[in-house]
C-alpha cells in the first residue's frame, strides 16, 4: 500500500504545514505533528488502561464465551468503521475542518469512560463501547488527514512514524498504569474506568489549546472535487488497491486482545498480570515507529506494508507450534507484533496520503481505513465463533494460513503503477 511519492510540496487545507518555515528549509517533524502526537500520547493512556483490562473483566469477571467476546470485541474494534466516512467527509467540508470534527471524537470517547462505571450487564457495555469507537472514527480520518498536510509528502512516513511512537508511548503507560491500580485499589475496575476518564479529558483540552486550526481560509476546491463520493474516490487506482488490500489483510488480522488472551493460556499467566502482556507490543512499537516510518520513505511504503505482515504472521506461528511455554516464547511473540504495527499502521495512512488530492485527504484516509476495520470487525466475530468450536490454536492456525494467502493475494495487488500517485500543488 505504498504509492510513489509526488516531489513536489504539499498545500495545507488547515493551514497546519510549515507556514512558519523559512523558505528552502525543510523541517521533518513539524510542530503540528508533534502536538497531534502529544494528544494521541494522552488519549491513548486513557484508551489503553480500558483495553488491558477489559479481556479479563468481560471473560472472568462477567464470564462471557469466546464468542460473547469475540462480539463484544468486534464492536470495541470494528463499529468505528461505520462512522469514519462520516468523519472523513465532514472534515473536507468548507476546505477542511479536520481540528473540528477530531475534537468532538475526542469529547465523545472521553465522555465513554466513566459510563463504565454504571453499566454492568453486557449489553449496556457493548452500547458504551460503541459510542466509544464511534468517538474513534470520527477523529481518525481527520487527525490523519492533519499530520498529512502538515509535511513534506517525501517525509510522510517519518511524520506518521514519529506521530504512532507518541501515540504508542501511551500504549505503554497505559497498561502499566492499569496493572498498578488494579493491584492497588479494591474497587480495582472501578478505579481504572474513573482514572481513564479523567486522562481523557486532559487529552481532548490539550487538542483544543495546543493543535493548530486552520490559519488562514483555504482555496475552495473545485466544486466536483469537494464532493467526491466513495465511488469515485475508488475509482482511483491507488485508493482502490490500498483498500482491496486493507480489507484482505484485515480478515486475517486477529485482535490484539485474543492474541492476549491466547498467550496467556500459553503461559498460565495470573489474572494480575495479564494487563502487563501489551506493554510488549507497546514497547517494540516505540522503538521501531520512526525507524521503520524512514525505511517505508526510502524502501517504500507497500512493501514495508507486506513485511509487516509477514511478522504478524511470525507471531501467529510461535502460537500455534508445539513449544513449551515460557518468558521467551512470549517476548518473541510480543516483539513481532509490535513490530507488525510499526512496519503497518502509520506507513498505510501515508501510502492513502499520496494516493489522494488534498482537498478530499480525510475522504480518501476514512476509505482505506473503513475497508480495514470493517474486516476486523468480521474477523473478530469469525475468530470468536472459531475458537468456541475448535479451540484457541486450531482457530489462531486457521487464521495463520489465511494471512498467508491473503499476503501472497495483496502482493499482488499492490505492484507499482505511475497512476497511483497524484500531484500536489505546490504551496
Amino acid at each position: 500500500m505504498y504509492v510513489a511519492d509526488s516531489r513536489t510540496a504539499p498545500g495545507t487545507a488547515d493551514g497546519t504545514a510549515g507556514h512558519d518555515t523559512a523558505p528552502g528549509r525543510r523541517v521533518a517533524v513539524p510542530g503540528a505533528v508533534l502536538a497531534l502526537g502529544a494528544v494521541s500520547l494522552i488519549t491513548d493512556v486513557s484508551s489503553e488502561m480500558v483495553s488491558a483490562v477489559l479481556p479479563l473483566y468481560l471473560v472472568a469477571g462477567l464470564g462471557l464465551s469466546p464468542l460473547g467476546f469475540g462480539l463484544l470485541d468486534g464492536v470495541y474494534n470494528g463499529v468505528s468503521a461505520l462512522v469514519r466516512l462520516i468523519g472523513g467527509r465532514l472534515s473536507d467540508r468548507r476546505g477542511g475542518s479536520h481540528k473540528t470534527v477530531a475534537a468532538v471524537g475526542y469529547g465523545l470517547s472521553a465522555v465513554c469512560k466513566p459510563l463504565l462505571l454504571v453499566v454492568h450487564s453486557v449489553p449496556l457495555i457493548g452500547a458504551v463501547l460503541a459510542a466509544d469507537r464511534t468517538g474513534k472514527g470520527l477523529r481518525t480520518a481527520p487527525r490523519d488527514a492533519m499530520i498529512s498536510l502538515a509535511c513534506e509528502p517525501e517525509d510522510r512516513g517519518r511524520a506518521f512514524g514519529v506521530h504512532r511512537a507518541m501515540d504508542t508511548a501511551g500504549a505503554l503507560l497505559g497498561p502499566l498504569l492499569a496493572f498498578v491500580i488494579l493491584r492497588a485499589a479494591a474497587e480495582g475496575y472501578d478505579a481504572v474506568f474513573t482514572a481513564s476518564g479523567c486522562v481523557a479529558a486532559m487529552g481532548l483540552l490539550v487538542l483544543v489549546l495546543f493543535v493548530p486550526g486552520r490559519r488562514e481560509k483555504p482555496a475552495r476546491p473545485p466544486r466536483t472535487e469537494a464532493r467526491t463520493p466513495v465511488r469515485e474516490l475508488l475509482r482511483r487506482p491507488g485508493v482502490r488497491r490500498l483498500t482491496g488490500c486493507a480489507v484482505l489483510l484485515g480478515l486475517t488480522t486477529v485482535s490484539d486482545s485474543f492474541l492476549y488472551l491466547t498467550l496467556q493460556r500459553r503461559l498460565d499467566l495470573s489474572e494480575s498480570w495479564f494487563p502487563l502482556l501489551p506493554l510488549g507490543t507497546a514497547a517494540t512499537f516505540l522503538l521501531l515507529a520512526v525507524p521503520l516510518g524512514a525505511v517505508a520513505d526510502r524502501f517504500g511504503r507497500r512493501r514495508l506494508f507486506l513485511c509487516g505482515h509477514l511478522a504478524l504472521l511470525g507471531a501467529y506461528a510461535l502460537l500455534v507450534a508445539p513449544l513449551a511455554g515460557s518468558a521467551a516464547l512470549a517476548c518473541l511473540v510480543l516483539a513481532l507484533h509490535g513490530t507488525f504495527y510499526a512496519a503497518t499502521d502509520g506507513v498505510l495512512a501515508a501510502a492513502t496520503a499520496d494516493a489522494v488530492p488534498p482537498a478530499v485527504r480525510g475522504s480518501g484516509l476514512a476509505v482505506v481505513q473503513t475497508g480495514q476495520a470493517a474486516a476486523r470487525f468480521v474477523c473478530s466475530i469469525g475468530f470468536g465463533a472459531a475458537w468456541t468450536a475448535w479451540g484457541d490454536r486450531a482457530a489462531l492456525g486457521t487464521a495463520a494460513g489465511g494471512l498467508l494467502v491473503c499476503a501472497t493475494v495483496s502482493a499482488l495487488l499492490l505492484h507499482p503503477s505511475p497512476t497511483d500517485a497524484v500531484p500536489e500543488p505546490v504551496r
